[in-house]
């Protein structure tokens, strides 16, 4: 598991942030994420495709087929993640 912890903190500070700076929008009455991506859909109309494309990508890249590991694959073999 060496390496995991790092991406773990970036998603927490993510998650973290993002709470923060949905917080103070709602609070000093400013556009919260919801309404800058409506702002963003409405002046741009491709802005939710390219969203959902990007979306869509990453999670094809993450979870299609199970294959997670950069080495080669072979059949009947199961690959684990490297330490």
């Amino acid at each position: 598991m060496k390496g995991y912890w790092k991406w773990a903190a970036w998603l927490l500070i993510l998650v973290v942030s993002f709470s923060v700076m949905e917080a103070y929008s709602l609070y000093d009455n400013t556009a919260t994420l919801s309404r800058f991506v409506w702002t963003i859909s409405a002046y741009f109309p491709a802005f939710p495709w390219i969203a959902g494309f990007i979306t869509g990508f990453l999670t094809c890249h993450f979870w299609w087929g199970g294959i997670v590991p950069f080495s080669s694959v072979t059949p009947n073999k199961v690959s684990k993640p490297r330490e």
